[in-house]
């Protein structure tokens, strides 16, 4: 906390400094403010400290400091590309952080995600910054290219940030909907200034609603304290205004009769965008900046992975002695989430002795996924995993159960499930289990080139059925698909739902259903009938 308190000191001091012995108009102080202020200060309050962005956090951002304090103090000289390209280059640096932190995480927490967008975008901020400096020809005055630079380091920069702040002590249903839109508008905005005033209007529009929608949740946010409230909600009030003024100046592009000139926006927008929302946002969220929700989920994972063609190849080199005749040595270890009463008898029976069972598959592709699948299936069929038919034809899935080294795999009682459809591999699948709070898991990893996918799944009965899923039933559940690869671990946006039940006739039905980004995109309806005595 001292370090970080030093690193905030520092930022200010060489802006005071900046500001103090600069000749240059002042209206560029609007930018030099946040790059030598707003900027670190989030970027301090962001940064885990055994990341290696703070590690190594003032070796990254002082030379960015000097560029652009010495940018500021001087005339142009023919130094000044350099200068520029320093600072472009730490942009790029915060933008792969913000990627790293990304991946560390994956496809949860979307308020994390509007934070770690923010520092995407600062790139694109840093990109017409240099264009600027370096008296680039993109098209637009001198001053355009300035302030397009500006708006990506507040709006496409601080406001994401802002609002991942917001998203941490208030996430509603609608939240994800508004940040969806601050996310666009940027991007859509320059869009419209550089092809069309017409997208450029249309996304102002956009932007209203995204602006005024996140006012009112601001409002209806409870706080640390007034002060942190009444500084927040002014932050983000105050984008009401200016908001309202970028609407007049793009009317007034397609209106000449109406115009709002630049010097005026220069003035208006310098008071709102720097004082009221960057500083008083700023300070409001640093007297209680809420911490991330964010769980690192830690549980033993299969260490277990592929090269580019695994199958059967794959295990040739991870078996062990021994035979395993089910996935599972007994359900009973699911109790009492398992309520071992209530289920079809069958069902334990099949998981306890799977290879006593025909598999029998009818595999759905949903029509809007298809033109993907085909694709994936030109792979699949080479890697020989998740190699699943096209055709919805009902197939017969065969194979064994086979025992996997466990000092290879790393968690307890490994077992691989090979499944065939006519003599081709569809899945090596390696089954385990891991406990977290009193509860057990189902623990499966698919290996993949180089990396291997996880499903972790709860087990649940519902009535005399049984469900395997990843979708947890509270925030503190395991349950996800996980891509792990070199020791990280990133959550997916994928889901999938595994509900099992018995018929009177001694068979079991199944429906295993997936979606990507909540959409659904495969249905595999299974049925397992009991092989006779014959066929052991």
């Amino acid at each position: 906390m001292n370090r970080k308190k030093g690193l905030l000191l520092l930022s200010v001091g060489v802006f005071l400094l900046t500001a103090a012995w600069g000749e240059s108009q002042s209206y560029l102080l609007m930018l030099t403010v946040a790059q030598l202020v707003y900027i670190p200060i989030v970027l301090i309050a962001i940064m885990d400290e055994e990341d290696w962005f703070a590690k190594y956090y003032l070796y990254l951002t002082f030379p960015a400091y000097i560029s652009v304090m010495i940018l500021y103090i001087t005339e142009s000289t023919a130094y000044d590309i350099v200068l520029g390209a320093v600072y472009l280059a730490y942009t790029f640096i915060v933008a792969f952080y913000g990627f790293y932190r990304f991946c560390k995480r994956g496809f949860i927490r979307f308020e994390e995600f509007m934070i770690d967008a923010g520092l995407v975008y600062l790139s694109i901020g840093g990109i017409w910054f240099f264009a600027h400096i370096a008296e680039i020809d993109t098209g637009f005055s001198p001053i355009i290219t300035w302030l397009t630079s500006i708006h990506f380091h507040y709006s496409a920069f601080l406001l994401p940030v802002f609002m991942g702040f917001l998203g941490r002590v208030n996430k509603s249903s609608s939240y994800p909907y508004i940040g969806s839109i601050i996310l666009l508008a940027p991007i859509i905005l320059a869009a419209g200034i550089t092809f069309s005033v017409w997208i450029e209007i249309l996304s102002v529009i956009f932007y209203l609603i995204g602006i005024y929608s996140l006012i009112f949740l601001s409002i209806k946010t409870q706080y640390e304290n007034r002060l942190q409230q009444g500084l927040i909600i002014l932050s983000f009030s105050s984008l009401g205004i200016t908001i309202l003024f970028s609407f007049l100046y793009a009317i007034g592009q397609l209106w000449r009769d109406f115009s709002l000139s630049i010097p005026f926006m220069l003035q208006f927008h310098g008071f709102f965008n720097c004082v009221v929302f960057a500083f008083c946002g700023l300070i409001g969220w640093m007297l209680a900046l809420p911490s991330t929700k964010h769980r690192i989920r830690r549980f033993s994972r299969s260490q277990i992975r592929g090269s580019i063609n695994i199958g059967e190849n794959l295990l040739s080199d991870i078996t062990a002695k021994g035979k395993y005749s089910g996935l599972v040595n007994s359900m009973k270890k699911y109790q009492p989430h398992v309520q071992m009463d209530s289920i079809h008898p069958t069902i334990i029976h099949f998981y306890e002795n799977t290879l006593n069972y025909r598999l029998f598959a009818k595999v759905e592709w949903k029509s809007w996924f298809k033109p993907f699948a085909i694709i994936y299936h030109l792979i699949s069929k080479r890697v020989q995993q998740i190699n699943l038919p096209l055709s919805s034809k009902e197939v017969e899935m065969t194979g064994d159960i086979l025992p996997v080294n466990m000092e290879l795999d790393g968690r307890p009682s490994p077992r691989a499930w090979l499944r065939k459809v006519e003599d081709e591999v569809a899945f090596v699948a390696i089954y385990s289990w891991h406990e977290t709070k009193g509860r057990r898991y189902m623990n499966i990893a698919l290996p993949l080139p180089f990396t291997s996918m996880v499903g972790v799944l709860e087990l649940n009965t519902i009535g005399d059925e049984l469900e395997l899923t990843s979708i947890g039933s509270n925030e503190e559940s395991d349950a996800g698909i996980y891509l792990l690869w070199r020791g990280n671990q990133m959550v997916l946006p994928i889901q999938e739902s595994f509900r099992m039940t018995g018929t009177g006739d001694g068979t079991l039905k199944a429906s295993h259903h997936m979606w990507i980004f909540g959409l659904s995109f495969l249905k595999i309806e299974y049925k397992i009938v009991r092989k006779s005595e014959n066929e052991f």
